[in-house]
């Protein structure tokens, strides 16, 4: 199976191509817009490595800490992209 494959292109015209779970999270940070992510929306595996790996790329996503109760209280992270990206071509597996 081909992984998820996402190019993107910034203002300046660079474009930028992102795969498998690099590519999910990006697609989610860019449909939330400023609302952001967050793993009690969007549970998935490893969000952190995933969002440290697309800010090695170059991306700036900002980490905003909320508290949340429940069975098991503390904080989670709201991740917002920041860095402005038009979608160029989307391919799914």
């Amino acid at each position: 199976m081909k992984p998820d494959l996402l190019t993107v292109r910034h203002k300046d015209g660079f474009r930028q191509t992102f795969s498998g779970r690099d590519a999910w999270t990006l697609r989610r940070l860019i449909g939330a817009g400023q609302t952001g992510v967050t793993t009690i929306d969007h549970p998935a595996p490893r969000w952190s490595h995933y969002v440290f790996r697309l800010r090695k790329a170059g991306l700036v996503i900002t980490t905003d800490y909320e508290a949340h109760t429940g069975d098991y209280p503390g904080t989670h992270g709201r991740y917002r992209l920041q860095t402005p990206l038009r979608i160029e071509m989307e391919k799914a597996a």
